[in-house]
């Protein structure tokens, strides 16, 4: 019998999510924009969201926390709610990104919404 078992977990993120949507249900994607890529407009996601960059590097922006770019390896993470998803671009112009999230979405509601701009104005957040 193997014994790799025993040495092939990496933990690379324990979190306690805020919150879990009654009737949750889970989804894994995976998202890919070439170099220089501003990514997905503004949005908020329903549950919680958990992320791994497989391959460059992405630019995060997460209403109240500044902006960091996650490298490939590392980790990322998300509440979820009224929570703003501000970038999620390339951070790169010479190299595409990959990532891959698992969100627990609630039933009957969109995996995002975007933010109006309105609102977008009113937080002073341009891009």
């Amino acid at each position: 019998m193997s014994e790799a078992w025993k040495s092939a977990l990496t933990l690379l993120q324990e979190i306690e999510p805020p919150f879990i949507p009654e009737g949750a249900h889970a989804m894994t994607i995976v998202i890919e924009y070439p170099p220089g890529d501003p990514g997905t407009p503004p949005h908020r996601h329903s549950g919680p969201a958990f992320g791994y960059v497989l391959e460059g590097e992405m630019r995060f922006e997460l209403q109240g926390h500044p902006v960091r770019v996650v490298k490939a390896g590392e980790v990322f993470w998300e509440p979820g709610g009224d929570v703003i998803h501000f970038q999620d671009g390339n951070a790169r112009d010479d190299v595409p990104v990959k990532f891959t999230v698992t969100m627990l979405c609630a039933p009957g509601t969109p995996m995002l919404t975007f933010v109006e701009e309105e609102e977008l104005s009113r937080l002073g957040w341009s891009r």
